[in-house]
């Protein structure tokens, strides 16, 4: 988020077909809760394509990559790693410690798709858990990021918007940004 370090999230694996929905749910959720940028493998540009195609009406900002090196990206971050797994410590026992760590640092949080290696587990500078029990890698992303922001992305401005979904108790309403 903004006047902040950056935050990225990685997402390891994609197989086409199979993993199409939830590798563009991954990206989606990290626009929405608050990231800088998604990395996705680089067999993903279809997701790519929907994420930017997301962010270009509802605004930004919000940065899309393909690259084929995401293991490369993890080991060499420059900042804290933060691998989200349900085998990892409670996200509760330490996110304070994560923000702190990330007050001063870029941050990049990881997201497996298939069996993530276990240098990915070294690598990073933590494994979190979210639960503990078998669940999505998006609710695991929902969860981590609202904790790391502590509610703050769900106030956040949008940018060079064309159009805003109106907050509504029944309906589906989604207008030009430039109407009130």
């Amino acid at each position: 988020m903004q006047d902040e370090p950056e935050v990225a999230v990685v997402r390891l694996g994609h197989r086409p077909g199979r993993d199409d929905r939830m590798t563009t749910h991954v990206g989606l959720t990290a626009r929405a809760l608050g990231a800088d940028r998604v990395v996705l493998p680089d067999n993903a540009a279809k997701s790519r394509d929907t994420i930017e195609d997301i962010t270009e009406r509802f605004g930004g900002p919000f940065s899309v990559e393909l690259s084929g090196s995401q293991k490369a990206l993890v080991r060499d971050w420059d900042g804290t790693v933060v691998h989200l797994t349900m085998y990892g410590e409670r996200v509760q026992d330490v996110q304070d410690e994560i923000r702190a760590a990330h007050g001063d640092e870029p941050l990049l949080a990881v997201v497996g798709a298939e069996k993530v290696p276990f240098d990915v587990y070294e690598a990073a500078d933590y494994n979190v858990g979210v639960t503990n029990q078998p669940h999505s890698e998006v609710a695991g992303l929902a969860v981590f990021l609202d904790r790391l922001f502590e509610g703050r992305e769900l106030d956040r401005e949008w940018v060079d918007a064309r159009q805003r979904v109106v907050p509504e108790e029944t309906g589906k309403t989604v207008r030009p940004a430039d109407e009130e």
